[in-house]
C-alpha cells in the first residue's frame, strides 16, 4: 500500500485518471479510487474521534464529500491534496460526537489514568485472549486517548506528521499552511503531547509509576477495555511504521522521538469489512445521484 503522502507518491497520475474515468461513470474506477484512499481516510478519522466505528462513520461522511464533488476537481493541484484537504477540513469542523465529546486537559486525562487501580493481570483463564494482547490494547487504548487532550489542529498535524509520515510541504498543502508553519505547529504540539507522557507515561520515562500491565486490570474492570470486543489490537496487525514508512525529521530534543515512536507503533487499522463498507457507502442516496444509478 502506497502512502500517499510521501513526496515520492508515483499515485496522483494514476488518480487523476480513475477520477476521469469516474466522472465518465466507470463504477470500476470509483471503486479502486475510493479503496486506494479509504485506510487511510480512516486511520485520521480514527485519531480524531478514538471509537473506530465512530472513525467509519467519519470516514464515511469525508468520501460521500470527494465522491460528490469528485466532478468539481479540476486538476489546479495534486488529487491526494484535493481529497485530503476535504478530510481535513471536515475532521476540523464536524460536530463532536463519541469520546471526543468528553475530551479533557491533560491534567484531567493524568489524573483520570491515575485513579484507575494498580492490579495483578487477571487469569488467563478468565479472559478469552492473550494476556500480552490485553496489554497492547491497554497500552494503544490509553495512548490513543491522550491525543483527545490536544486540540483537533494539533491532533490532525501530529498524525499528519508525525504519525502517518507525511512531509512538511504535503501537510502544508492539505492544511493551507506554509511547510514552515507546519513543522512549528507539528513541533507543538509534540511537545505539548511529551510534556504529558514525560511527567506521567511510564513507556516514556522509567522514573513514572504508570505500567501498562499494572493498569490493564483497571482498565478492563472500568469498561476501557473489553477483552471480548477489542477495539485496536488483534494477533495480527500492521503497524503504522510499517505502512506508512519514516519521514525524517531534525529533532531538537532527542527524547522527543521515543513518543513519537510508540505511535508509530500503534496498529494501521482497516474498517472491518472494506467491500461491505464500500457497498454500503454506494447505496447512500447522494451516492447514487452522484453515480446515476437511479
Amino acid at each position: 500500500m502506497s502512502n500517499p503522502f510521501s513526496e515520492t507518491a508515483h499515485d496522483d497520475v494514476s488518480d487523476t485518471a480513475l477520477v476521469d474515468q469516474a466522472n465518465d461513470g466507470d463504477h470500476a474506477a470509483l471503486e479502486k479510487l475510493v479503496l486506494r484512499h479509504q485506510a487511510w481516510v480512516y486511520n485520521i478519522a480514527l485519531r480524531m474521534v478514538f471509537h473506530p466505528q465512530d472513525a467509519e462513520e467519519v470516514a464515511q461522511e469525508v468520501l460521500v464529500k470527494v465522491i460528490t464533488k469528485l466532478s468539481t476537481f479540476k486538476g489546479e493541484s495534486k488529487f491526494r491534496t484535493w481529497l485530503y484537504r476535504i478530510a481535513a477540513n471536515h475532521v476540523l469542523n464536524m460536530k463532536r460526537r463519541g469520546a471526543e465529546a468528553h475530551e479533557m486537559s491533560f491534567i484531567d486525562y493524568g489524573a483520570a489514568i491515575n485513579s484507575i487501580f494498580d492490579a495483578e493481570l487477571p487469569d488467563p483463564m478468565s479472559v478469552p485472549v492473550a494476556l500480552p494482547i490485553l496489554v497492547e490494547e491497554a497500552k494503544t487504548s490509553c495512548t490513543m486517548g491522550m491525543l483527545l487532550c490536544l486540540d483537533r489542529k494539533q491532533r490532525l498535524i501530529f498524525t499528519l506528521g508525525e504519525i502517518l509520515g507525511a512531509t512538511d510541504t504535503v501537510s502544508g498543502e492539505v492544511m493551507e499552511i506554509t511547510a514552515v508553519n507546519f513543522r512549528q505547529s507539528l513541533a507543538r504540539a509534540r511537545r505539548d503531547l511529551h510534556h504529558f507522557m514525560n511527567n506521567q507515561c511510564g513507556l516514556v520515562n522509567t522514573d513514572n509509576p504508570c505500567r501498562c500491565p499494572k493498569k490493564t486490570r483497571g482498565f478492563i474492570d472500568g469498561g476501557h477495555v473489553d477483552p471480548h470486543h477489542l477495539m485496536f489490537v488483534t494477533e495480527h496487525v500492521d503497524r503504522v511504521r510499517e505502512v506508512a514508512g519514516e519521514t525524517i525529521r531534525d529533532i531538537e530534543d532527542v527524547v522527543e522521538r521515543q513518543h513519537v515512536d510508540l505511535y508509530r507503533e500503534h496498529p494501521f487499522l482497516r474498517p472491518a469489512d472494506e467491500i461491505q463498507w464500500l457497498q454500503q457507502l454506494f447505496q447512500r442516496e447522494d451516492v447514487r445521484g452522484m453515480l446515476r444509478l437511479d
